[in-house]
């Protein structure tokens, strides 16, 4: 508050002098505030682009992308979420293995680049923003990559993930997506199961931040009545400006702040205007209509650079975030208003579940599985003993049979009685 209290008065000192303009004012905020990005696909297109070899690439600067070292720190950009996804071809199949290896590539850039910083706590965020330093949250996009697995999760957090959207544009068998892309675990009435209910609980007690960017407004608001610690929408915008089901309308916006969440507000053009092209104003609506419904403390902004193939004019890549700041700023937006919305809002959701897992400390890590027929996987092994080679399944059943203590008695019979016939 002391950093906010100087910015403001020399902000009111320079605002009288001649040449301070509101793009000076959102650069000097920037300086004291810089962002955190709520998502970010960098790691998407280094497997689309380079296959994941970094070997092959400068992160200084690195072409046909929006993201680099350089670019974020012109835009002031301190730290990241940077997603690992996997595409939702890729449930029921080799799901698990594609999201480590994109942990592997955010988690190899965020330490073999001394820009970088791979963080993992409140704490080091902030210890990050003073060395200076460009943090790395991971965050898995789609709980397609856990697989319906609990133990899976928890190996996850243990790799450093922090975050996860429980869908992306697929149904889980636990969750229902805004998209309607893929017809796969179509269900009635049912938008969160009870094993995904036992999904966010575990998130809840492992102090993972529950994303609902990309799923549906039942799921979204069942998640919200049922977790203990504040959601995100890490990339999401608002429905009333743009009706794309990707959106939240305000009837959500109205449980977020009951929650206490953050919304994220998503810059892709498709998302702001409903049309491929759009322009910082469009952008600036979005964040004025949900000021309006819930205020300035529950909004930040996620990017969802390299994840969106359209942006608004003057916001084409990370660089350009002042320019949004300065838009707001122009709006009339106060210093503490933008602060909030750079990046205290999230550290404050973060603190939030962070002391959410610290009361749940005594709680076991949860042993719930999902049900075989709710999974609906072929290629899920179910541990069971394997049938003998060559035997009909009744001398199978048979042959087990003989193996408890009537089978025991019966056999015995059989050999005594055996032996009485051999003797006669």
């Amino acid at each position: 508050m002391k950093s906010l209290g100087h910015l403001l008065a020399i902000s009111c000192l320079c605002g009288v002098i001649s040449g301070y303009s509101d793009r000076d004012r959102a650069h000097d905020l920037m300086f004291v505030y810089p962002l955190i990005d709520g998502h970010n696909d960098l790691a998407l297109q280094l497997r689309i682009l380079h296959n994941n070899r970094l070997s092959q690439i400068d992160l200084h600067n690195v072409n046909k992308v929006a993201t680099d070292i350089t670019r974020l720190q012109e835009g002031r950009v301190q730290a990241l979420m940077f997603a690992v996804y996997v595409m939702c071809g890729a449930q029921e199949k080799d799901a698990v293995r594609l999201t480590l290896e994109q942990i592997d590539v955010v988690k190899r850039m965020c330490t073999e680049y001394p820009d970088f910083e791979l963080v993992t706590s409140v704490q080091e965020l902030q210890k990050s923003k003073d060395r200076r330093k460009i943090a790395c949250l991971i965050s898995i996009e789609g709980g397609h990559s856990i697989d319906s697995s609990l133990p899976a999760l928890r190996m996850f957090y243990q790799l450093g993930v922090r975050s996860m959207a429980l869908t992306h544009t697929c149904n889980t068998p636990w969750a229902e997506s805004s998209s309607k892309l893929y017809n796969v675990f179509q269900r009635k009435n049912n938008s969160l199961t009870t094993f995904g209910k036992a999904v966010v609980e575990e998130m809840n007690r492992l102090g993972m931040i529950v994303d609902l960017s990309h799923t549906s407004w039942d799921t979204a608001l069942a998640v919200m009545n049922h977790s203990k610690a504040p959601v995100i929408f890490s990339h999401s915008s608002s429905f009333s400006i743009c009706d794309n089901t990707r959106n939240v309308p305000d009837s959500l916006l109205h449980e977020l702040k009951k929650n206490r969440g953050v919304i994220m507000v998503n810059l892709h053009s498709n998302f702001i205007s409903c049309r491929k092209e759009a322009n910082i104003s469009n952008v600036a609506d979005h964040f004025d209509h949900i000021k309006s419904v819930i205020g300035a403390e529950l909004i930040g902004i996620g990017g969802d650079f390299e994840g969106a193939s359209s942006f608004p004019r003057g916001l084409e890549d990370v660089s350009k975030y002042p320019a949004l700041i300065e838009e707001l700023l122009r709006r009339n937006w106060t210093e503490h208003e933008v602060a909030d919305v750079l990046r205290r809002n999230f550290e404050r959701v973060f603190k939030e579940v962070e002391r959410v897992r610290d009361e749940l400390r005594d709680n076991r890590p949860s042993e719930v599985q999902i049900p075989v027929e709710e999974v609906q996987n072929s290629c899920r092994l179910v541990l069971r003993p394997p049938k003998p080679k060559g035997l009909p399944s009744d001398q199978i059943s048979s042959s087990r049979a003989l193996q408890g203590p009537r089978g025991l008695l019966i056999l015995s019979t059989v050999l005594l009685l055996s032996r009485l016939i051999m003797t006669e």
